[in-house]
């Protein structure tokens, strides 16, 4: 078990814990690999390069990150503070979901399961650090 009383436990988890600005969407029916594509060309990127590139991207994925990114980019304002124009996207990956499985009739009496996937996308931006002038 955990020393020290329950109060003190919790303040040293919320010590550890990630302040910076984030957007998840649990249950996302993407698969992994096809929101991968889309989160890839994004990681790195300022947060308006990244919403850009999203947002012209052809990609059934795209528009799920798109809107994603922007309450990302909301949460960065309203809740931290922060300046749009410093922020970058410091992390942006997907998780495997559960899978629906559902079944598709063949001939013969046969049948052939359809996995339908979904994910777990997640979306961090970081402040860029600033530059000492000299």
């Amino acid at each position: 078990m955990a020393k020290g009383h329950r109060s003190q436990i919790k303040r040293e988890r919320n010590a550890q814990k990630d302040n910076r600005p984030s957007a998840k969407l649990s249950y996302a029916r993407i698969s992994v690999e096809k929101a991968c594509f889309v989160l890839d060309a994004i990681r790195g990127k300022d947060a308006q390069t990244a919403l850009a590139i999203v947002t012209y991207n052809p990609r059934y994925g795209s528009e799920i990150v798109t809107k994603l990114l922007k309450s990302a980019i909301a949460n960065a304002e309203n809740n931290n503070g922060l300046d749009v124009n410093n922020l970058y996207v410091a992390e942006c990956y997907a998780n495997k979901g559960p899978t629906m499985k559902r079944i598709h009739p063949r001939a013969q009496g046969r049948a052939y399961r359809i996995e339908k996937r979904m994910s777990h996308i997640t979306i961090v931006l970081d402040e860029k650090q600033k530059e000492k002038e000299a």
